[in-house]
């Protein structure tokens, strides 16, 4: 109930049309020829993996902006409308009423992302083919061998439309999840949407780098590192979540494959951190009085 309202509170803000129109628009000035992609042997590649990265640059940013700043939105929001008074003057579990605003928010940016999936799918499959198509037809005029005409369908077909590509989508999806729960968690002790965006972004920022940094400090530490050192290290690692982890988004451009077991723990490790910022939010959320 509560997650379906927020998907209708969310769809009717207009301002977040202005998002979706602009990450749909990426994805189609990414079809067009890039006239510098056409210049090697494997230009039909790297003109795929152009639009791929276009693409799916548009979609990342869109999600992880979408997620950041509707989460940031739903609590003042409802404060404002006098909404959450009613809400909570039912027996409703604070718990439940994070976790259903949250559930909204990905809601929206799933069925945003599903959009923009299908409409790269399509794109992908048309230039797909007819580069195949250009291909053959300059192998035939070439007189190439059967076996390298294989070779170059079979290359230019993996930069396609994969399940693999839907994996890198996924990771897009997961990244966008794990900061929305972030969000979530600043907006229970921030009275300024703004701040809880701004901090948002800068953890999503610091994310990309958390891993580097810690494996510098670490080895700055010596052989010998001490438990608290240790300890001190996980425990930024769950205040900043290591988003190098999601690094099989540059896979699926490049068209390398992704194992399903990679793809599994990525899903599990977005389920722990989500859960835990869940929690510290409800837990700095139960205390508050409306």
């Amino acid at each position: 109930m509560i997650a379906s309202h927020t998907f209708t509170q969310l769809v009717r803000m207009k301002v977040f049309y202005f998002l979706a129109v602009f990450a749909v628009l990426m994805l189609a000035a990414s079809y067009f020829e890039m006239p510098w992609s056409r210049t090697t042997e494997d230009s039909a590649e790297q003109e795929l993996i152009i639009l791929k990265s276009t693409a799916m640059g548009a979609m990342a940013m869109f999600s992880v902006l979408f997620a950041i700043a509707a989460t940031a939105l739903l609590i003042p929001k409802d404060l404002e409308d006098r909404t959450l008074y009613t809400i909570l003057s039912k027996p409703v579990p604070r718990l439940d009423y994070l976790l259903g605003k949250l559930l909204g928010v990905l809601l929206l940016v799933g069925s945003s992302l599903l959009i923009m999936d299908v409409v790269l799918t399509y794109l992908l499959h048309i230039r797909t083919d007819g580069l195949i198509a250009e291909e053959m037809e300059r192998a035939k005029a070439l007189g190439w061998p059967q076996e390298y005409i294989d070779i170059r369908k079979d290359a230019i077909s993996q930069q396609g439309p994969t399940w693999d590509l839907q994996a890198g989508i996924g990771a897009i999806f997961f990244k966008a999840m794990i900061m929305a729960s972030i969000a979530l968690l600043i907006s229970t002790f921030s009275s300024s949407t703004l701040f809880t965006i701004v901090i948002a972004v800068v953890i999503y920022f610091i994310g990309h780098f958390t891993a580097d940094a810690r494996n510098y400090w670490l080895h700055s530490q010596g052989v010998h590192v001490s438990a608290q050192v240790k300890l001190l290290s996980q425990t930024l690692a769950l205040i900043f979540p290591d988003f190098q982890l999601y690094n099989i988004v540059d896979a699926a451009i490049e068209g390398k494959p992704i194992a399903g077991g990679i793809f599994r723990r990525l899903t599990i490790l977005t389920l722990f951190y989500s859960a835990i910022y869940s929690v510290l939010a409800w837990f700095t959320f139960r205390k508050k009085e409306f």
